[in-house]
């Protein structure tokens, strides 16, 4: 078990339940100089008595707070009565920063956060730790190596973009012998076909079947029936209009008389 931090925090690490092939990376805690604000505040409180709680109320938090990197994941403890402890897996870890107040920056210490994906806001804080860089390059690290790909998922990408290619020459080929792919359910275009013969059947298939109305007795008679109705061509001797010009023609012969 490959570990480094304070030795301090490495002694009480019985809250922690490591799985089988998981080792410990880094083990760390708030830096001891945090206390230093809390006693400026504190000492000329004690002599009201109430100073000296609220200095060993803050010496127990930092002093049961632990924060543990391993090669699978995250861990924080928290806690002085109680026991709160709180995993986050690299595979979830979305974004790592850190930040230094001006007191931080001039004792070396700061917070690292860690974000989730999916998560709201900030899921796990090291807040006040010593080196706050290096702690989250330790953490970028594990993460970045559980994003990589896993033995053998290459080979199977290859042969996914060989395939790819593979189809992607074919219909290269295809096009460039004018060879249209047929869609399922579509007849073959043949090139020597007439393509009006095949829109004009198309179109008969596509128009609606006109039934024809059965004769009719009241319908308008055909030629055939008025050429024997028609008593001007049956008889054309018995023409009233030819019979009228022969009574005018005799009438002007009596005339003359």
């Amino acid at each position: 078990m490959a570990a480094s931090g304070d030795a301090a925090f490495e002694r009480d690490l019985e809250w922690l339940s490591l799985e089988d092939d998981e080792s410990i990376v880094w083990v760390g805690g708030p830096d001891r100089r945090t206390l230093v604000p809390t006693l400026a505040i504190g000492i000329p409180l004690s002599l009201v008595l109430i100073g000296i709680p609220i200095i060993v109320g803050e010496y127990l938090r930092v002093r049961n707070t632990v924060y543990v990197i391993t090669d699978a994941a995250v861990y924080r403890k928290t806690g002085v009565l109680s026991r709160d402890v709180k995993r986050i897996d690299h595979e979830k870890v979305q974004d790592i920063s850190y930040s230094q107040s001006a007191l931080g920056s001039a004792f070396g210490y700061g917070t690292v956060e860690l974000t989730t994906a999916g998560g709201a806001g900030v899921e796990m804080a090291f807040r006040s730790v010593a080196d706050p860089r290096t702690v989250q390059q330790r953490i970028s690290e594990r993460v970045a190596s559980h994003r990589e790909p896993e033995p053998g998922e290459g080979d199977v990408l290859e042969e996914i973009l060989a395939e790819l290619r593979a189809i992607r020459a074919i219909l290269e080929d295809s096009s460039g012998r004018g060879d249209a792919p047929t869609v399922a359910g579509e007849r073959p275009t043949d090139p020597n076909s007439n393509p009006a013969r095949e829109s004009d059947l198309e179109s008969e298939r596509r128009s609606p079947v006109r039934r024809e109305r059965p004769p009719d007795d009241s319908a308008t008679p055909t030629a055939e029936s008025e050429s024997e109705t028609n008593p001007l061509e049956d008889n054309p001797r018995e023409n009233p209009l030819e019979e009228r010009s022969d009574d005018r023609s005799s009438d002007g012969d009596r005339s003359r008389r």
